[in-house]
């Protein structure tokens, strides 16, 4: 919701507004003083939470009301409107409530409510008597927060390698490498979260071995950790290119914010006359690519398909997106593979030379599997999960990037690369630790900025038959389907935040695949 000179716009609500204009499953944003309140009618009673989210800022206005709950049109996050609280991330700050009175067809808000998000509940019988969470990224984060909503009251350790763990990564190759996010933003949770919560977190440390009979986890300092559940959060690494190379042009990926430090400092040290050269047409070269472009940086960036996105979102989707980056002057050679790193430059297989002040390598992630691996827990491209997200050994969960899980809607093992999954995934496993049986069931939802552009995608589709547009690519307005067997798939967005919302709806309701015996 827009502000003018600091007070938000919209309707005096400590005033009230006529009954007549919030209708039952509408809502109304407006004001108290110098917050802006959202105000919703559901199951003929209104209810009044903060109306701009607590992720990034998303005006809830403009998501949708689904249940007891409303829908951010930027991120997805659901919001309770009872309590305020996170039903779903990836926000994880709850947002104000405030009291609503009813009268003489008037609706006030007469005040803030005292938060009650916090209260505890009881967790099952069953519930373990200490949990490990090994990574400490969206997933490891967001399961820690949700055994302590949920009223675990036992031990919890978390075990990460990363020192700057837990940050918020989608920052990483966005506005932090872009230059528009200060470093204390890209913080995920701040040392009081562990501390307030008497969670255990042990950094830099590094998980060595899983003894699944002795439900024991050996550091790598030689530390031994019992446990009664164990959650695998240990994400992806980049894939690194063996490409022959004399050490001297900087050759980087981007996963940690160390990385994205060292990529900002590279494009410092080369300068506006700098030349960047991206390998990899994914969403990460390309997020990559416009913020070296932000930056003022010559950018190019080198994939062997003929079009960027090609795979994912289709040759439509790929040609727009090639026409954006263009459009801001990145320079393209698609078709073209690296051979070696010289000196000053990236030489082609084609023999094209081009030079660079430094190269970035966005070519994909491999999970992390060693540790399960070593414990011969069940692989298959990733840790296999059942649907309550549990490996071939009881008691062990796995969420996030390292997680192949089985699709409840077309009943195929997946394995999803986004970060608000990674978080739900870790919602369901944190509850399933507790004794809740809780099918995985959420619709994998992600999004990609390149400039003032963003891509809303939910679902998940591999392979389709026939890809259904609506509306215009060229004036960034349109609703891309992605059909097979005559069912959807996924829908990517492009300008309409609310269609993205509603088709996430729309999967959600489609009939799930029956249940795995076991």
């Amino acid at each position: 919701m827009a502000e003018q000179g600091g007070r938000p716009e919209g309707p005096d609500l400590a005033v009230g507004i006529s009954g007549d204009q919030i209708a039952e499953g509408r809502m109304v944003a407006g004001r108290v003083g110098n917050d802006p309140v959202l105000v919703a009618r559901v199951g003929g009673r209104c209810f009044a939470i903060g109306a701009t989210c607590s992720h990034y800022g998303g005006p809830l206005a403009e998501g949708i009301l689904v249940g007891d709950t409303v829908r951010c049109p930027w991120h997805h996050t659901a919001f309770r409107l009872h309590d305020g609280g996170v039903d779903r991330p990836p926000a994880l700050d709850p947002l104000p409530c405030w009291r609503v009175e009813e009268s003489n067809g008037r609706v006030k808000v007469v005040g803030k409510a005292a938060s009650t998000v916090s209260a505890p509940m009881h967790p099952s019988a069953s519930a373990p008597e200490s949990v490990v969470i090994v990574g400490v990224g969206a997933a490891g984060t967001v399961a820690a927060r949700t055994l302590r909503e949920e009223g675990y009251a036992g031990p919890i350790t978390m075990v990460d390698a990363d020192p700057d763990a837990p940050v918020d990564r989608p920052n990483l190759s966005k506005d932090y490498l872009a230059g528009t996010a200060q470093e204390e933003w890209v913080t995920l949770r701040p040392p009081e979260f562990f501390r307030d919560n008497d969670i255990v977190f042990r950094k830099p440390s590094r998980a060595a071995e899983l003894d699944l009979r002795s439900r024991e986890l050996r550091l790598d300092d030689g530390t031994v950790i019992s446990y009664g559940a164990l959650l695998l959060a240990t994400g992806a690494s980049p894939i690194r290119l063996p490409l022959p190379t004399t050490g001297r042009v900087p050759l980087l990926t981007l996963r940690t914010l160390a990385d994205s430090r060292a990529i900002v400092d590279a494009a410092s040290r080369a300068g506006s006359a700098g030349r960047a050269v991206v390998l990899g047409a994914s969403f990460i070269g390309l997020e990559v690519a416009a913020s070296l472009r932000t930056r003022g940086l010559e950018v190019h960036v080198v994939a062997p398909e003929p079009r960027p996105l090609e795979r994912v979102l289709g040759p439509q989707v790929g040609d727009w997106i090639r026409e954006v980056h263009e459009s801001h002057g990145v320079i393209f050679h698609l078709g073209q593979k690296p051979r070696e790193l010289t000196d000053d430059a990236v030489v082609l297989e084609s023999g094209e030379r081009l030079p660079a002040s430094f190269v970035v390598a966005g070519v994909g992630v491999r999970p992390n599997v060693e540790l399960a691996e070593r414990a011969r827990l069940a692989l298959d491209r990733g840790v296999l999960v059942n649907e309550y997200l549990e490996t071939s050994a009881p008691r062990v969960f796995a969420a996030g990037d390292v997680a192949r899980y089985p699709d409840v809607r077309t009943g195929e093992p997946v394995r999803v690369e986004h970060w608000v999954a990674a978080e739900r995934q870790a919602q369901t496993a944190a509850r399933n630790m507790l004794g809740a049986g809780e099918r995985f069931t959420a619709v994998p939802f992600f999004w990609s900025a390149h400039y003032d552009a963003t891509i809303s995608y939910v679902g998940h589709a591999e392979r389709w038959d026939t890809i259904a547009v609506d509306g215009s690519l060229g004036q960034r307005d349109c609703t891309i389907r992605y059909v097979a067997g005559g069912r959807t798939l996924a829908v990517a967005t492009i300008g309409r935040d609310r269609a993205s919302l509603q088709a996430e709806v729309e999967l959600e309701q489609q009939a799930p695949a029956p249940a795995t015996a076991g």
